[in-house]
Order: C-alpha cells, then structure tokens, then sequence
C-alpha cells in the first residue's frame, strides 16, 4: 500500500498518471478483461470527483457509482446486485445493465448499460469490499475525517440530512473496521483539502 497526503494541485495531474501508469501494467484478475479499479472511502472524502478525474485520464472510462445501487435504507447490504448485474458479466467478456436506485420517490430508475471494456471504475461507499475483490485490479482509499465528510455531507443535502448522515456514517465506520479497505488499499489518498474538486 502507498499512502500519500497533502498533494499540491500542480502535481495533482501528474500523480493521476502515475496512478492509470500502474493500473495499466497491472493483470486484471482470474477471467477479468475489464481492469476494475475500486475508489472506496467514506461518505463526503471526495471519491466522486477524484474518480471524475481519474476515468478522464483512463481515456474516459465508465464509472459505475454504488451509489446507484445503495439508499438511504440499505446504504451496506446491496452489494449482491452489483455483482450479478456488473461484475459477474464483465468476467464473461459481456455487458451488464441495472437500474438505479432511487434516493428520493421522484427520482427516475434510470436504466444504466454497462460496456466491457480495458477499464472501468467502481466508484463509492465499500467499492472495494472483500466481495468485490476477487474482480477488482486496483483499489484506491480516499481519507477525510469524519468532520469534514459531515459538512461536506450537510453542505450538499441539507441540515434536515444529519441524523441519516450520522446513521451513514456509523455504518461505514462499521464496514472500516470489520474489513480494513483502507489498510489493504493498494493506495490512500487524501481528501481533506479540496485538490481536485
């Protein structure tokens, strides 16, 4: 594992190709063709633009959100959708296709296609789980206290939002410590300064 922090926004675009560098030299595992890359940390550390980022610099790459998976009733316990719907056809050499969960009753099910192809990421809360990772090349750790990941949280959902917030974040702090993502990350990254939001 490597473990950086603090980076200066001038070596930001450098230190994403240093990352699509070793996530492109790297096998993907057993029958994968498609190069999964895992971007997990908490609610709020900034994995959803950090992976912005990143699938730009992979040749703009599909990102997969478990967040189209997960809701505010089931943020953890999803996972075996994402399997049957994404990875287990991306292990065939075929596409996939699911329907978003909705978050709000007005939101639409949106239909989302999933395509093989030399990379994709899965990007959110749990992303690298230990299920996920018999299909996973690279996984990367984003850190941010937990502080910031609530105002960050409040500041996008509203205050009404912290008592779900808080249960969130009790239930990731639940999945930290019964399987340690960020220990067994292949990278952790800093989230606390906003370098590239």
């Amino acid at each position: 594992m490597t473990r950086t922090t603090h980076r200066s926004d001038n070596d930001f675009s450098m230190f994403v190709a240093q990352i699509v560098a070793a996530c492109a030299v790297r096998e993907p595992p057993g029958r994968m063709r498609t190069r999964v890359i895992a971007v997990d940390g908490p609610g709020g550390a900034g994995k959803s633009s950090f992976a912005e980022h990143l699938a730009v610099a992979l040749g703009g790459c599909q990102i997969v959100h478990t967040d189209d998976f997960a809701s505010w009733d089931n943020p953890i316990d999803w996972w075996p959708e994402l399997i049957e719907k994404v990875l287990d056809p991306l292990a065939r050499g075929e596409g996939g296709q699911f329907r978003r969960s909705a978050w709000t009753p007005e939101m639409a099910r949106e239909l989302i296609e999933v395509v093989p192809a030399e990379f994709m990421l899965l990007e959110g809360v749990t992303a690298s789980r230990e299920a996920f990772r018999p299909y996973l090349t690279y996984t990367i750790w984003i850190e941010a206290d937990r502080d910031v990941r609530l105002r960050r949280g409040l500041e996008r959902d509203g205050e009404e939002a912290r008592t779900r917030w808080e249960t969130w974040i009790a239930e990731e702090d639940d999945y930290r410590a019964r399987e340690r993502p960020d220990v067994r990350a292949d990278l952790v990254v800093s989230g606390e300064r906003d370098l590239w939001t």
